[in-house]
């Protein structure tokens, strides 16, 4: 995974709540074993018509938006748990997706594949939305050391929460076991230590 530091990005709105796994990645995808290839098949069936034909008025078609940040409404993953969600949304390209909720297995699923589910408060949500609606370009800052989100726009920092292993493994770029191979000196250090009896 890529380290994430900090992040300066337009954003995405998609300001509907209640998005499911299946609709973040319809099941008929889930085939392929590795994870590439899965951003193009993010939210098909509300980007596509039957004909495969772009629907002019989702937001992915719309050239006006664009940026590494998807915005979305409250409980954000909600449905199945299907890690192909996290991997659709990274191989799309989003390295953030804010929201005022998001269910739990795919706030793990997102963290464990390098996305950060940033949690705000229902009224920071309802501003970012407007900002972006008022301008397309606006921009928001992620600095996950301080962890704090920026609206460039109004100058609102917000504050938000993240496990502290989470937090480590993101800005190292790690998973699990990249994290337990950086502990091995460590590891060998205890193990040394130890007496047998």
């Amino acid at each position: 995974m890529k380290p994430f530091k900090t992040l300066t990005s337009t954003a995405v709105p998609l300001p509907i709540e209640d998005v499911d796994t299946d609709q973040i990645i319809p099941a008929r995808f889930l085939k392929a074993t590795t994870r590439e290839g899965f951003g193009e098949n993010l939210f098909r069936d509300w980007r596509y018509d039957k004909l495969n034909h772009p629907k002019e008025d989702f937001v992915l078609n719309n050239p006006r938006y664009s940026g590494d940040i998807l915005v979305a409404g409250a409980n954000f993953g909600c449905g199945s748990s299907r890690e192909h969600a996290a991997w659709a949304i990274d191989d799309y390209g989003f390295r953030v997706v804010i929201s005022s909720y998001f269910a739990d297995i795919f706030r793990g699923n997102a963290l464990n594949n390098g996305i950060l589910p940033l949690i705000v408060t229902p009224e920071v949500l309802d501003e970012i939305f407007k900002t972006i609606e008022a301008d397309a370009n606006a921009k928001f800052t992620v600095d996950l050391e301080a962890q704090t989100l920026t609206n460039q726009s109004s100058g609102t920092v917000t504050s938000f929460e993240i496990d502290e292993y989470k937090k480590t493994c993101l800005l190292n770029g790690y998973d699990d076991i990249d994290f337990l191979l950086s502990q091995k000196d460590k590891i060998v250090a205890f193990e040394g230590s130890r007496v047998e009896h």
